[in-house]
Formats: structure tokens, sequence, C-alpha cells
């Protein structure tokens, strides 16, 4: 199943008694739980818009057409947007699928981004081809060998199996290092944080301060923007203001195929709540 599917099928965005859109934005004080690192010191919240509206994670299907995605981002009054080729899924990409995606968005004044969801994309591809795209973004959610069984975890998906949390996370852990240290271009770190259904009741209990910090370690060393997701509503404030404070730049996603990629609610919502402004994105050069 897709992540279309997926988020088509109601049912099943409860499992564990724990809806996907609720994964990390329960609610909480968070001020009175944050750590006592002054984590929080010096952020103003704010309720206006101080950071420019975008979207850099929008892909097209047959009821979002690449026009659709420009005319809805203008629309909207985005400051800019960009179309997400998918290099991955359904079927790994080829230079002839690339350059079919470049010349059909060619005209419309949209940045153009790959995403990838494994390692080793590019030894299928023409460097001069995939070049092309004005940025490169990958997330941590397919991890090959995930479990005792072997299973390569989908990590979105309903059914992922995860027969052991504590194995997981270790898992988990060395697939995001393995994500952040892979030589291919990389320019946005995407889904931070998120947690196959079956587990995500307890996000708050794995997603420990030292994992946080070693997470962010990482993406800074790298050197690469991380995504507020507004599909998955990830991450939660506390990273968000840890990658502040190292200094890293953030970019809005919503991983939406229709008529809700332009809402955004939880990205506006949590760059208020953290006191976000506009030196704090990432912005794509144009090729």
């Amino acid at each position: 199943m897709d992540r279309k599917s997926f988020i088509k099928a109601g049912g099943m965005l409860a499992v564990g008694g724990l809806a996907l859109g609720t994964q990390a934005c329960r609610a909480k004080n968070t001020k009175e739980e944050c750590w006592a690192d002054g984590l929080w010191k010096d952020v103003k919240p704010s309720t206006v818009a101080d950071f420019p509206l975008h979207d850099l994670h929008i892909h097209a299907s047959p009821t979002l057409s690449y026009e659709d995605i420009a005319r809805k981002a203008k629309e909207h009054r985005f400051a800019y947007c960009g179309i997400m080729f998918n290099g991955t899924r359904p079927v790994p990409a080829t230079d002839e699928s690339i350059q079919k995606f470049m010349d059909d968005t060619a005209s419309l004044g949209c940045f153009r981004g790959m995403q990838n969801m494994k390692i080793g994309w590019t030894h299928a591809l023409s460097e001069d081809i995939y070049k092309q795209f004005d940025y490169f973004f990958m997330d941590p959610q397919m991890i090959p060998n995930g479990n005792r069984y072997g299973d390569t975890l989908e990590v979105w998906e309903h059914d992922c199996y995860i027969p052991d949390l504590d194995q997981f996370m270790e898992t988990n852990m060395k697939h995001y290092q393995a994500v952040l240290e892979n030589p291919e271009p990389l320019d946005i770190f995407g889904w931070p944080l998120y947690l196959p259904p079956c587990v995500a009741r307890f996000y708050y209990k794995v997603w420990t301060k030292e994992r946080l910090e070693s997470i962010v370690d990482m993406i800074a060393k790298r050197k690469v923007a991380v995504e507020i997701n507004d599909l998955a509503h990830t991450p939660h404030e506390e990273f968000i203001l840890l990658c502040k404070r190292a200094g890293l730049k953030f970019v809005f996603g919503s991983d939406t195929r229709d008529y809700r990629a332009f809402r955004l609610d939880f990205c506006k919502q949590i760059a208020s709540k953290c006191g976000l402004t506009e030196s704090d994105f990432w912005k794509p050069v144009k090729k």
C-alpha cells in the first residue's frame, strides 16, 4: 500500500489507539515538561506568520497535476513551492523518467526536488540527469533488515511489524546515521522522528534527550535542513528548538497529493509556537 492509500484508509489511522496526526502533537504543557537546560529561553511565540509560507514536499497525482500545484501555490500566496519527484516509489527512477518530469515542469516556475528512500539511488542514474533537480530529499522511513525477521520496514504502513521496541530503536538510530552519512546528494532530512503506528504511543518514551541530541548532531554535521511535516505532525517542539539552537534550518512539507497540500496547519502552528522566523528557513536555489 502506498502512502496515499494509507492516509485514505481512515480506519487504519488509529492503530494502537493513536491517530497518525497526533504522533507528536498531544496536549501537553511543553514549558512545564521541558528539559531544565533553558531550551525555551528567549522563545517568543507568534500568532503572526514571520516566516515564508511554502511547501517543498508536494507530489502530483491524478487529482493534482503539476499545473494545479503551481496555480494553487499562487492562490494561497506561497512565497515558493516545490514539486517532488519520488525516485524510489512506485518504481525506481530512470534517466528517462527524470527527464520527462523535468520537461513537464519546466515552465511552471516551481522548484523541483527529488525524494529518495533507499541509499544507493544514484547508481542507476546519470549524474547530468539527476543534477537538474533544485534540491534532494531523503527520509529514514524504509529500513532494510529492520527487525529480527529481516523485514524491510516501511514505517508509515499500518502493518509495519515491530516485535521488539528497544531493538527497533537501536536499528532505527543506525538507519538515521546511515541516511545522514550517505555521501549521495542531500539537502533536506524528511519525516524526522516518525514512528510506525504500532509503537507511536511510545513517542515521548523512546525519543529521549540523548537520542534527539544525537540526531541533531548528525544533521548539523551533514549541514542539511529539517522538514516540518504537516501530514505526520512531526517533529515536536523540543526537537525543533534543539535544531534551532544548533543553527539548523527548516522547511515545510505537506507530503500530500491532493487539495490538502496547501493547508499546512501543523507547520504554521508549531513554527509560531517555537518562534521561528524567516531566517530559520532554508530555500533552494533554482538551477
